[in-house]
């Protein structure tokens, strides 16, 4: 038997037999205490001791839950065991539902709104997303609170009814009882009543009918009950099929939302489910929520660009060329290695740059140090392109490819956003460090407004790739710069800027996001930048995949 089990074993039915002396009609057997139907469970959904604990624990993180709880219960009984059913048919693996017949008359309105919730044609989708996840199922709960304040009061004349016919039973159980006892205590003080059960024939009568009386109270306010509950059982499947829906749908966003943000399993199981919860809602209102799936592309997109990438190799082989490089020889130029009398053919072609390699071709990453990106957040940057996506969604999105770049190479990332000469922000990831949710956040939730300068972020960031060195002898950063303007530098900057780039030895990598001109020859960025290229196309995110193989 389950952990929550309530259902009470029969007792032995308990007949009595009339007295051998006294006619049929006048003495009489009273019904056994058993005669009454056992108590029934009072959770719809069966669970075990674990399930329990698991709810009891959630129940007591969720402030939301239990505001909830408090609100039904003010209108309707019996609506913690409702919650407590509702999460576990969305946490179980494989949730069960008790029969009718196995529960308790006033927690049979509960039964029929759990069975409709399992029988919705979405539960299913809303199971993949919630099961064995506390914090989802609790958050599908929430989900379907105005469904179930909905049918709780469509059913409430059936609940009302079902506890009528709860204490009619009790009612009709105690008849017997007392019918039962009251005719023995007769019998002993007038010394007519036998031990077993028997009784003179008046008391016996009364008793008799007193008890009939009452189980047919029972019966016909168990009918009335049904009834009830039949009339208000149209309703609740259409209820359930919305509630079950609109949860599908919030526990689907909420999963994609994390999913764009590199916010994995693992880590949501780590938080608590306040801290869960806030980033949540934090995800579903922030700056970039409706760009989401742009995020999401990206990653998924610069994951794609990381397993193309074949680390110390030269790229794509595309055929067979003459050179000296021993690494690309073709095997059967080796075996001539093998004949005596070919070695100094070998070593006549080895010399000449004639034997035979693999040709290829592609770019080879080189950049180890830092990986910054500088983010023009000015006011034109909010101006939208194709999809409606804004310039500054597609240059953040990118920017978190480019974070999750630099912490799968186990290199430091910093992301600076910037505008006028007097508006800029740093935000440092350093790579043996976790890159929290809320700072990461942070970052892309960043606008300063404003104009543009240059001189302000790239200084920042060489400061930054010279602090490195100095501390680490790290060289070779990279930067990346998303801007949708073109706008001036000193000459003095400038050389500054040349001699920092052959001290420390870092790549700038230009992106004119919708501004065509940026990016065109003789343009100041032009001159910046080793590797330029315009972004006309918002919904393309494949403009920047080579960003992602030479990063």
């Amino acid at each position: 038997m389950d952990d929550d089990a309530r259902a009470h074993p029969d007792p032995a039915a308990e007949g009595t037999a009339s007295r051998p002396d006294e006619p049929a009609g006048r003495a009489g057997t009273w019904p056994a205490p058993s005669a009454t139907a056992p108590a029934g469970h009072t959770g719809a959904v069966v669970a075990d001791r674990y399930d329990r604990v698991v709810w009891h624990d959630t129940y007591g993180q969720s402030a939301a839950l239990r505001e909830l709880a408090g609100e039904l219960g003010e209108r309707h009984a019996y609506t913690a065991d409702l919650l407590t059913d509702a999460f576990l048919a969305a946490y179980k693996a494989a949730p069960r539902l008790r029969g009718a017949a196995e529960m308790e008359r006033s927690r049979l309105v509960n039964h029929r709104v759990v069975a409709a919730l399992l029988d919705s044609p979405g539960f299913a989708e809303l199971h993949r997303e919630t099961v064995g996840d506390p914090y989802a199922a609790a958050m599908a709960v929430l989900a379907q609170a105005g469904a179930l304040r909905r049918m709780l009061d469509d059913a409430r004349p059936a609940r009302d009814r079902d506890e009528r016919a709860d204490r009619a039973r009790q009612g009709a159980g105690d008849a017997v009882t007392l019918g039962a006892e009251a005719p023995r205590q007769t019998g002993d003080e007038a010394d007519g009543g036998d031990e077993d059960g028997t009784a003179p024939g008046p008391a016996a009568d009364a008793a008799r009918q007193t008890a009939g009386d009452a189980g047919d109270a029972a019966r016909r306010a168990a009918a009335d009950a049904g009834q009830a509950l039949a009339a208000a059982v149209p309703g609740v499947p259409g209820a359930a099929r919305g509630a079950v829906a609109r949860s599908a749908a919030g526990a689907r966003k909420e999963a994609t939302l994390m999913r764009a943000w590199g916010v994995g399993a693992g880590e949501q199981e780590r938080m608590s489910f306040d801290e869960r919860a806030r980033l949540a809602e934090r995800l579903r209102t922030g700056r970039l929520a409706e760009w989401a799936e742009l995020i999401g592309r990206f990653r998924q997109m610069a994951d794609g660009e990381r397993a193309r990438k074949v680390e110390n190799a030269t790229g794509e082989l595309i055929g067979v060329t003459l050179g000296d490089d021993l690494s690309r020889v073709v095997p059967s130029e080796l075996a001539s290695l093998g004949l005596p009398e070919l070695r100094a053919v070998f070593a006549a072609r080895y010399a000449a740059g004639e034997l035979m390699l693999y040709d290829s071709r592609g770019e080879q990453a080189t950049g180890r140090g830092a990986v910054i990106a500088c983010v023009d957040t000015s006011h034109s940057m909010y101006e939208a392109g194709p999809g409606g996506i804004t310039r500054e969604a597609w240059a953040k999105a990118c920017a978190l490819a480019l974070l999750d770049q630099a912490r799968h190479g186990g290199r430091d990332f910093v992301g600076i956003v910037f505008s006028a000469a007097d508006k800029l922000r740093v935000f440092r990831f350093p790579a043996g460090r976790p890159a929290g949710p809320d700072r990461v956040l942070d970052f892309a939730e960043t606008f300063l407004g404003g104009g543009t300068s240059y001189q302000r972020p790239l200084t920042a960031a060489c400061e930054l790739l010279e602090e490195e060195f100095n501390d680490s002898a790290r060289r070779r950063g990279d930067i990346v710069m998303l801007t949708d303007d073109d706008c001036g530098v000193t000459e003095e900057w400038m050389r500054g800027w040349n001699e920092a780039k052959r001290r420390l030895g870092f790549r700038v990598f230009g992106v004119g996001i919708g501004a065509p001109r940026v990016a065109a020859a003789g343009s100041v960025l032009e001159a910046l930048c080793d590797n330029l290229r315009s972004v006309e196309d918002f919904t393309d995110v494949h403009a920047a995949a080579d960003l992602f193989r030479v990063i």
